[in-house]
């Protein structure tokens, strides 16, 4: 994936409210430097300046905050994913749009996303990206130091990822721009049954 910034339009996003009439939790999962909080941002700003409520949920943010009594073991790692899934749960219930940006690397995790926040309130978004690809833009030097074994359990190196099995999206970012990226998101959110 590109990682320039987008140049996505927002003119269209008038049609993009009128077409979405449910808020709901699009969950992006993948590897540390996948694109999740990226597009994440990206796909705020354009529900945003469609005029719905959106609350941007990342493991950066909850780490700093809610999450900041938790560490990287297995167990807090869980208990993570979980909190992160109960905020984006009450805030679909108040009407907001969750965008939510967590590595969530075992298919444990992803089931239990789904049963607390409801599969039908939520969008899936896996982001398939080689490890390769994801060294490449690390701009925080993690994968560096989980190669040289200062960071244990590092998800992609010395932990493993599991695909999720059911995903409403995949999107193999080191092959599509920032825009082909957002706009298959965009066109699978307008898809999502409204019930």
């Amino acid at each position: 994936m590109n990682t320039q910034r987008s140049s996505t339009p927002l003119a269209g996003d008038i049609t993009l409210r009128a077409s979405i009439v449910k808020p709901m939790a699009i969950w992006f999962s993948g590897l540390s430097g996948s694109g999740k909080t990226t597009l994440g941002q990206i796909i705020e700003k354009r529900l945003r300046a469609a005029g719905m409520l959106v609350k941007l949920l990342d493991g950066d943010i909850l780490r700093d905050g809610l999450n900041n009594n938790l560490g990287f073991s297995l167990t807090d790692r869980h208990e993570n994913i979980r909190r992160a899934a109960e905020v984006s749960k009450l805030f679909v219930q108040s009407g907001f749009f969750t965008i939510n940006c967590f590595i969530t690397p075992t298919h444990e995790l992803q089931q239990m996303v789904k049963d607390i926040i409801g599969e039908e309130n939520l969008m899936s978004v896996y982001l398939d990206t080689p490890v390769e690809v994801c060294e490449e833009r690390d701009v925080k030097g993690l994968y560096r130091k989980a190669r040289l074994g200062v960071i244990p359990e590092f998800t992609g190196i010395s932990s493993p990822f599991e695909p999720p099995i059911h995903s409403s999206v995949i999107l193999a970012t080191h092959r599509l721009s920032i825009d082909e990226a957002v706009e298959q998101v965009i066109a699978a959110l307008i898809k999502m049954p409204i019930e």
